[in-house]
């Protein structure tokens, strides 16, 4: 359970600094409007608010709805969500490759759009998308998490994802102050690939579970056993395992997950985007 705690606080952060760049840039051009600059800033913490609530109720029906399940079924639930967490993951990586480069002014041009129809509903609809697209991101990902650790404790994983939410606010301000020690494109460089691999670490989770219901078979034995030098059941190796998938003792199946996700990831990261030129 701590490498799994070590993730949730990891993704908290760094799915609340994002929201707190999107939040930053829509205030920042608030601030530089002459006219009715405050009546816009209330439109905008009121879609905040209303982004929170939505990934609140959306966390709350995905709890609850699994909760109403058969005994069967939740497991074939939770390896579900472990794998829908593993692919979203990888597709808001992939979001934000695309579209981090522009997003500043793709936010203030609609922000002008909406400031030139007197529409400060607009604002709302702004900060209410963002907060609530990365608040169902991280609901979805801390749902699959605690199914892959198969853990029903609250109280520990509530208190690392506030402590996440404190250390990225710390995080958004030093950014701010310091761009010239790391720059934004530097700081989602690095969690990038951190976050491949705790989607990696998902899919061997989910993989496993579909072995364990029959779905898919092992293939084989166990291939090699490195649980001597490095069980994955102890405070290091389970620790590695659950930010990177590592197994000490996997069998085909795991391995040919494993090897295809990383050939899909260099495919989309150094392949397709040449191809698309020339399409």
């Amino acid at each position: 359970m701590g490498g799994q705690l070590g993730n949730i606080a990891f993704v908290i952060w760094r799915e609340s600094v994002e929201a707190l760049l999107v939040i930053g840039i829509l205030n920042a051009w608030l601030t530089r409007q002459q006219v009715d600059a405050a009546r816009g800033r209330l439109y905008l913490w009121a879609g905040v608010g209303a982004g929170l609530l939505i990934s609140v109720a959306f966390g709350l029906a995905l709890v609850l709805f699994g909760e109403a399940l058969p005994d069967d079924a939740q497991t074939g639930y939770q390896t579900a969500a472990v794998l829908i967490a593993a692919a979203l993951i990888v597709q808001m990586v992939f979001w934000m490759r695309r579209h981090g480069r522009t997003l500043k002014r793709d936010i203030e041009s609609s922000l002008q759009s909406a400031a030139d129809r007197s529409n400060w509903w607009g604002v709302f609809a702004l900060a209410l998308i963002a907060v609530a697209r990365e608040g169902s991101e991280t609901v979805v990902f801390l749902y699959g998490t605690l199914a892959a650790a198969r853990s029903g404790a609250i109280a520990a994983p509530a208190a690392v994802a506030l402590g996440g939410f404190l250390l990225a606010i710390g995080t958004y301000y030093l950014l701010q102050l310091g761009s010239r020690i790391m720059s934004w494109k530097l700081f989602f460089r690095i969690t990038e690939i951190m976050l491949l691999f705790l989607a990696a670490s998902l899919l061997v989770t989910g993989v496993d579970n579909l072995i364990g219901l029959g779905v898919l078979p092992r293939l084989s034995g166990r291939l090699w056993d490195s649980s001597a030098i490095l069980p994955d059941y102890g405070p290091v190796g389970g620790l590695i395992g659950s930010l990177t998938g590592y197994r000490a003792r996997p069998d085909l199946m795991q391995v040919l997950a494993y090897l295809a996700y990383w050939g899909v990831i260099y495919w989309a990261l150094f392949w397709s985007r040449p191809q698309a030129k020339i399409a």
